[in-house]
């Protein structure tokens, strides 16, 4: 059976919830006050079997002081009811709820006229007419519109088969997202314990499956669901659904949190949007104003930062209208960006949102703005970026660019936006998920069809634009290059030193993929803990070539005796001053093979070491053993070098140790 959630909108005392009581038999308002006062404060719903068809209705305040409250049931309708009061016609958050469903994409919906035992047929007329009026030019032209007595019970059986009328052109729901069910209202439930609901906006929620509680990031177990006061082992995107949950008290949960999968999505503080003004708001949205942004079921603070405004001549509508037939996002006017600093009323811009707590949000989710004091619906808009950094001024020209592409771009363009907006630091796959909450196979496809379409590279687990990837392995050329010009003694440029300069921000398996990418096309060497160039030599002549003999010769004559570093720079005619350039010439010999470092600052020459592994093989040939005292006689040197000798050999191979012998393994 086909489930389709309707949201009634309109003005308070025009009888939503009398509507929603005579077409179900239910009564949404379950608060003692809202009974006692006799309208309605928060959220209520009911449902409606029609056949084919399940309802489930979200009643929401008309009362504009519980706005607030209206916008927490408003998310994830599929349809707006758009209840009006035959008796008193439009008004004011008849417009206002109008409004918020168009900010929030709203695209199917029929108009009910109630109370219509209270009117004669001319002035019901010309109710319509102004209700008309009203909704032109939007997704409510041309809807339906039925007229009915909640009190009489006339137009109810007509306004039921319009509901299964419109259910029927409502699209499933897309199925390339995971699950995610933002939470309106928490309660404890005798002998169940906690219990959430809210609707389904994706995905699939399984009894007995683990989930994660966010923006706590708290994990959940799911003890059973519930879709329409019915018992299910599985609820369905587009559902209203109760999800009883262990592992969690009731005082720990609150309306605007998150259910998603675990691991899937992070919370965020700072988020690139697109931003719809109303005609009517009383003033610009302006860079560092604080705003309420209702986001899901959740109120957020926030700071706005206003990035541009696409177009200061044409004005985008809203719900994806577009006035005048331009499209201001993919044909700006030549003045766009002028103005950046505010975004005017009836205009449209893109903007940062600094949120003041972290939020869960993803790329296309909807959002209203309020001012934030005093409260009034001044414009709405679409996430772009979720996960955005703080801009320079320098960089808004592309950044703009990059995010049209997010507003109007295919899967595969909006990546490579994502791509390019992340830089050298690059995408993961989970980056991706986070910011999008594609499944696995859709960021796949995706992944295929922008790396087809040659506008992302895939390189050590991260996605990277080619022109980024292309510009790393160039930068790093360059610099080992430059490295061996001011130190061409050095073997070449340490790793850690290039990481440092250049990857710092990025994983070390991207490092080292930018890095076998140039091996492999030949332009660099790596060596161990050093990448040079292929042609680097380290060739000495003059007075460079003499100094380099002068201190073989010390090592060389030295054999077992090995002098300490500063001792052989003094035999070799090497000054304090000139010990920084001793040095590089001494790394030359070790590096050559001529020298080898046994222990810190202690080298010996090869031909030593190669003349007592000599006789420690003639000693193996009569004992395969030898203990300190005799290999300090066979070697004819003192303690002080035979231990750190003895452990050369160790890690070389030549000997084991074993107890207070070494085997010897020539």
């Amino acid at each position: 059976m086909k489930s389709i959630i309707v949201g009634t909108a309109g003005h308070i005392d025009h009888g939503k919830t009398a509507l929603v009581r005579a077409l179900t038999g239910i009564d949404a308002d379950r608060l003692p006050e809202e009974k006692q006062r006799g309208i309605t404060i928060d959220i209520g719903f009911a449902d409606l079997d029609l056949g084919d068809v399940r309802v489930g209705f979200v009643d929401v305040p008309g009362h504009e002081r519980f706005v607030k409250n209206m916008l927490a049931g408003a998310h994830g309708i599929d349809v707006v009811a758009l209840v009006i009061a035959a008796d008193e016609s439009v008004m004011p958050q008849t417009r206002e709820h109008f409004e918020i469903c168009r900010l929030l994409d709203v695209r199917s919906g029929l108009i009910v006229l109630t109370k219509k035992d209270l009117v004669d047929e001319e002035m019901l007329g010309l109710v319509q007419e102004e209700v008309r009026e009203m909704v032109g030019g939007s997704f409510l032209e041309g809807a339906p519109i039925v007229s009915v007595s909640s009190r009489t019970s006339e137009g109810l059986d007509e306004l039921k088969s319009t509901l299964r009328e419109v259910a029927g052109q409502i699209p499933k729901r897309s199925d390339n997202l995971i699950t995610r069910l933002p939470i309106d209202r928490a309660f404890t439930m005798s002998g169940f314990g906690a219990v959430v609901t809210g609707t389904l906006i994706s995905g699939e929620i399984d009894e007995g499956s683990e989930m994660e509680l966010l923006p706590q990031a708290r994990r959940v177990r799911v003890r059973g669901l519930q879709v329409h006061g019915t018992r299910v082992k599985r609820a369905y995107a587009g559902q209203r659904t109760a999800v009883n949950l262990g592992g969690v008290e009731t005082s720990e949960l609150e309306r605007g949190m998150v259910l998603a999968p675990v691991n899937r999505l992070l919370t965020t503080q700072i988020a690139d949007v697109h931003v719809q003004m109303l005609s009517d708001a009383q003033r610009a949205l302006r860079s560092r104003q604080r705003v309420r942004v209702h986001l899901g079921a959740a109120e957020i603070l926030a700071r706005v930062r206003v990035l541009s405004s696409p177009s200061p001549q044409a004005e985008r509508g809203l719900g994806g209208e577009v006035a005048g037939g331009v499209n201001p996002i993919l044909n700006p006017s030549p003045l766009a960006g002028r103005d950046i600093h505010k975004i005017n009323p009836g205009k449209s811009g893109f903007a940062q949102l600094r949120f003041e707590a972290p939020v869960v949000c993803v790329l296309g989710d909807r959002f209203v703005i309020r001012s934030y004091s005093p409260q009034r619906t001044i414009g709405g808009g679409m996430i772009l970026d979720a996960f955005a950094t703080r801009h320079r001024a320098r960089e808004l020209t592309a950044l703009r660019e990059r995010l049209t592409h997010l507003v109007d771009g295919t899967p595969a363009q909006k990546l490579a936006a994502f791509v390019a907006n992340a830089e050298e630091r690059g995408l993961s796959r989970g980056d991706l998920m986070t910011r999008t909450a594609w499944r696995d196979e859709v960021v796949q496809s995706v992944i295929d069809a922008a790396r087809g379409a040659g506008s992302v590279a895939e390189i050590g687990g991260q996605l990277l634009s080619p022109g980024v990837l292309e510009q790393l392995k160039r930068t790093v050329v360059k610099d080992v290059a430059a490295h061996h010009q001011a130190e061409p003694l050095s073997r070449g440029l340490a790793l850690e030193v290039l990481r440092g300069r250049h990857f710092a921000h990025v994983s070390a398996e991207l490092f080292r993929a930018v890095l076998a990418e140039v091996e492999q096309a030949g332009a660099l060497v790596v060596e161990k803990d050093v990448v040079r160039k292929p042609e680097h030599t380290r060739a000495v002549s003059g007075a460079d070539a003499a100094l380099r003999d002068r201190l073989e010769a010390v090592y060389r004559e030295a054999a077992l005796a090995a002098p300490s570093m500063t001792e052989a720079f003094t035999r070799a005619g090497i000054n304090a001053g000139t010990q920084k350039h001793g040095r590089k010439v001494l790394q030359v010999l070790i590096d050559a093979g001529s020298l080898v470092r046994v222990d810190g600052e202690m080298f010996f020459h090869r031909d030593a070491l190669e003349d007592l592994k000599a006789k420690l093989r003639s000693h193996a040939a009569k004992e395969k053993s030898i203990d300190v005292p005799t290999f300090k006689e066979l070697a004819g040197i003192s303690r002080k070098y035979a231990i750190p000798l003895l452990e050369y050999f160790d890690r070389e191979r030549v000997t084991r140790r074993e107890g207070d012998r070494r085997v010897i393994l020539l």
